[in-house]
């Protein structure tokens, strides 16, 4: 990872770049599950959760247009001293771009993105929000396609192609968001 690279950098390259707090929110959602991730799977969980933090970086620059969300990202990622797996894990997170995700870096985050999205819709359906949320009651959402129309639940499930199960990695993301709930308003 480049030296160059620091969080407050990327904190500060994110609120010039991204207005939407709910987006902001996502973001540090995705981050903190994936330091998560990388304690579990014993990686680094500075370049994982760096990843996480900057991964929907130009989603307002390119004004929500999937077909070039994430390039500009990968290379704002870049500019900030991201190196190039951490590029690669934001370009592929994407489907659109039809990138192959080879490293287990490109797998987390990929599964990562939508599990922050369907934590947070189960936590704020909550009167306790995310301290008393549980990982079958996430699991129970999980089958429910209406709840949270928007997450991809076959995107979710990948978490098998980083060896854990879905109930596990549920769980994980859940520990992980309430570790930070004061950030994310949960």
């Amino acid at each position: 990872m480049s030296s160059e690279l620091d969080r407050e950098r990327i904190l500060d390259s994110i609120y010039e770049n991204v207005h939407d707090r709910n987006m902001i929110k996502h973001m540090l959602a995705t981050e903190g599950i994936m330091r998560a991730l990388a304690r579990k799977l014993g990686k680094d969980e500075e370049e994982w959760g760096l990843t996480g933090l900057v991964h929907d970086i130009d989603v307002e620059l390119v004004k929500h247009d999937m077909s070039s969300h994430s390039r500009l990202g990968a290379d704002i990622a870049r500019e900030l001293g991201a190196n190039e797996t951490m590029t690669h894990a934001v370009l592929c997170h994407n489907e659109a771009h039809d990138v192959s995700r080879e490293t287990e870096l490109d797998k987390a985050l990929f599964c990562a993105d939508p599990l922050s999205g369907l934590i947070t819709a189960a936590a704020l359906v909550r009167p306790d929000k995310v301290s008393g949320l549980a990982a079958k009651s996430v699991m129970k959402r999980f089958r429910e396609k209406s709840f949270a129309a928007g997450v991809s639940r076959e995107q979710v499930a990948e978490c098998r192609e980083i060896g854990l199960e879905l109930e596990e990695f549920i769980s994980l993301g859940i520990e992980a968001m309430q570790g930070i709930a004061s950030e994310l308003d949960l």
